[in-house]
């Protein structure tokens, strides 16, 4: 029987969608600039030189993605015949946010529109305060803004150590992002006032509150630690996640991937400190994953470390770093296995402001049996998981067209 990985390089977008112009993101284009940047040796640094380097992703077919996406191929990448399927997806789903997309690429798109923050102050509704400062036993509420999260810390951590106050912010995605001190505050009663502002967020349809906890003494060592937990407004149903389960299948999510499904059917949760250990715990579960079992797996750095600060060189290190160790994967995987690398938005670190982009996400698709060939651009991230189930042996997923009946 054969198994199943999903990998989720979180924001490596490689071209603005049909409909990016409504999203103000027309001409975005995460890979192709990045690769652009590398080229010119705008991305220099002591640790990295020269054009974007990813050979093993390249040979696997992620330049011919991008060339299908945009109709060239990114500075740097050269394979035209690869190893792998290859091509790209549009989203359906009415956004550009990480729930939105990761649900999509399970086969279930969001259904509804996700509700978001006015750009006002303060952004933060009095009501829902109100009901947070009653329902956590509060003195007071920080922020209520428009933020980033590391400037925010600098600008009310001390206040809030003080104070015993959470700080409160969100931006452009439907998000509430609530931080407080570990020692100060602790980090479990951050995550029980999480619980009680996703309810109270509910019929706003806010995509994901997020605990933000942190350490440090004065505004220069405040540091997020690596227990951001997310908790996310259920998918809809009809995902692979419910196929694999409705089938007994072994399930394990890797990274943030259980609290973006609101951990229904998610299986075996894996967290890491960051990308290369999550990798590193990825090929240890690829190990041990029996027959007929789903891997789905965030590799989230990319996305927040340097595409939401606008770090090219940042950027490109990170997507070196992650295909210098494609041979393990490789290596890992056994007669039947299917591995299909992609993305859940763009997020362009050449481009305006802090926001996602609205890109085409690349597919590419590996394993010892997989005919190399060109799966052209699908018209939903859903048949993404779609193809998965087909090639597990699962029933469908609520959306997309299996690619393995194109033909």
């Amino acid at each position: 029987m054969s198994r199943a990985l999903i990998l989720v390089l979180d924001s490596l977008g490689i071209g603005h969608a049909p409909d990016a112009q409504s999203f103000g993101d027309q001409g975005a284009d995460t890979l192709f600039h990045i690769a652009e940047a590398c080229a010119k040796g705008l991305c220099d640094t002591q640790t990295r030189k020269g054009p974007l380097a990813m050979p093993h992703l390249d040979t696997l077919g992620l330049g011919m993605a991008a060339k299908t996406s945009g109709g060239a191929l990114p500075p740097g990448f050269t394979v035209t015949l690869p190893q792998g399927a290859y091509g790209c997806a549009r989203e359906i789903s009415p956004g550009k946010d990480t729930p939105s997309g990761h649900w999509e690429i399970a086969g279930s798109p969001a259904d509804f529109a996700f509700g978001y923050f006015p750009q006002s102050e303060p952004a933060i509704p009095d009501d829902l305060v109100a009901a947070l400062l009653r329902e956590g036993n509060l003195p007071g509420i920080l922020g209520r803004v428009h933020a980033s999260g590391t400037a925010i810390l600098e600008e009310l951590g001390d206040e809030h150590v003080r104070s015993g106050k959470p700080i409160l912010y969100t931006s452009v995605d439907s998000v509430l992002q609530i931080a407080a001190h570990e020692e100060s505050f602790g980090r479990e009663r951050l995550y029980e006032l999480c619980v009680s502002a996703r309810r109270l967020c509910d019929p706003l349809k806010i995509g994901r509150i997020i605990a933000r906890p942190f350490l440090g003494h004065s505004p220069s060592t405040y540091q997020r630690t690596p227990y951001r937990k997310d908790f996310s407004l259920p998918p809809p149903d009809g995902s692979i996640f419910d196929c694999a389960q409705q089938a007994g299948r072994a399930i394990v999510s890797i990274g943030k991937i259980a609290d973006i499904f609101a951990h229904r059917n998610t299986g075996s949760v894996v967290k890491g400190q960051h990308d290369m250990d999550l990798f590193t715990k990825t090929i240890e579960t690829l190990h041990t994953l029996p027959d007929g079992g789903l891997i789905f797996a965030n590799y989230v750095d990319l996305d927040t470390d340097f595409g939401h600060r606008r770090n090219v060189a940042g950027y490109a290190a990170g997507l070196e770093r992650f295909d210098a160790r494609i041979p393990e994967l490789l290596a890992a995987l056994k007669p039947g296995d299917l591995c299909v690398l992609t993305a859940d938005h763009g997020n362009d670190p050449t481009w305006s402001g802090t926001d996602h982009t609205r890109e085409h996400v690349p597919i590419v698709a590996f394993g010892p049996d997989i005919t190399p060939r060109a799966l052209g651009v699908r018209g939903t991230f859903a048949d993404i998981g779609a193809s998965v189930a087909h090639h597990l042996g699962l029933s469908p997923t609520r959306a997309g067209t299996a690619w393995q009946k194109d033909q």
